[in-house]
């Protein structure tokens, strides 16, 4: 089975953008046969550093999922209204013009390749919520009904749910409750030509409710909806760790089927794994994958590959 691999965060570190580099790591993504493609971040324009470079060394074979998020959290750092689901008509009309950049980007890329190669976009309910606060549910419908109504040339529109604002608790995103955003993308669809689905992010949900269950409550919930459509594995912990305590850091799994590269205090175990895709069923997901990254940041090229391959394989191993 193929995957989608949020490389970008793998990928090495390094004080400026060296090609040489990143072409040799993306050398290493395209020899792993079980790679269906990218999950390619999205900050305003179709590669951050360099558009020919990243057109030139793709696998022509790939599919992509594009991911407005690194673009996103961006933009909040300038703008904390900015978002599909502001409550301020400025910051959500940005939201939409930075989404629209997005869809000519999406564009560009299938035009390069002669085909609609871009699965999905993931787009994301910001902007952070209050204390107390749940996500303006009106402002969030509004927009997914703008974007459902855009031609995406073949993507799909996919809310990747991130960590809630919960009362009492340190937020990484703080975004939006799960169940606001399923009202939200329900009322959307409705009529909709083109109907907005929802993806999980395992290290997302575990981070909201402190706990494994909270992704599988969360798949539980889309699916319930008809709305699941996508599934990214990402490991998060409650320990002290190079990745943090409870942070969307993309923490590497667990160690399972003696996979040589892994991070011991990670929650995303074989156990874990195996809950969530038998939930989420994978034949019937339009995108499935993970996303991890590395610590320290001066490893090698091989080593970083290395925990992609393992991480792979564990879904090898538990999908058959």
């Amino acid at each position: 089975m193929g995957y989608f691999v949020g490389a970008y965060a793998t990928a090495p570190v390094t004080e400026s953008w060296d090609p040489t580099l990143q072409t040799e790591f993306m050398h290493g993504l395209k020899a792993m046969p079980n790679v269906r493609g990218l999950e390619h971040p999205f900050t305003g324009k179709l590669h951050a550093e360099d558009e020919d470079w990243f057109l030139a060394n793709i696998d022509p074979q790939w599919d992509f999922v594009f991911t407005g998020m690194p673009g996103v959290m961006q933009r909040l750092g300038a703008d904390a209204a900015f978002g599909l689901a502001s409550p301020v008509e400025a910051g959500r009309e940005a939201a939409l013009a930075f989404y629209g950049q997005a869809r000519q980007a999406i564009c560009k890329l299938n035009r390069h390749l002669g085909r609609q190669a871009v699965t999905a976009l993931l787009i994301h309910a910001a902007p952070r919520v209050a204390e107390g606060h749940d996500l303006d549910r009106a402002a969030l419908t509004d927009s997914l009904r703008t974007l459902a109504s855009w031609d995406w040339d073949g993507a799909e529109l996919v809310l990747e749910h991130c960590d809630a604002k919960v009362p009492g608790q340190a937020a990484d995103k703080g975004f939006g409750s799960l169940e606001a955003e399923i009202q939200a993308v329900t009322d959307a669809n409705r009529n909709a030509t083109n109907p907005v689905g929802m993806c999980v992010n395992w290290g997302r949900s575990a981070l909201e409710a402190r706990s494994v269950d909270g992704p599988v409550a969360h798949l539980k919930a889309m699916r319930a909806a008809g709305l699941l459509r996508g599934m990214m594995f990402s490991g998060v912990s409650g320990e002290d760790s190079p990745y943090g305590v409870w942070r969307d850091t993309h923490m590497p799994p667990a160690q399972a089927f003696d996979i040589p590269a892994f991070e011991p205090s990670s929650l995303l175990t074989e156990r874990e794994f195996r809950r969530c895709l038998d939930i989420a069923q994978p034949g019937n997901l339009d995108v499935l994958g993970l996303k991890i990254s590395v610590r320290p940041h001066s490893l090698s090229v091989d080593r970083r590959l290395s925990y992609i391959t393992g991480a792979l394989s564990i879904m090898d191993e538990i999908i058959g």
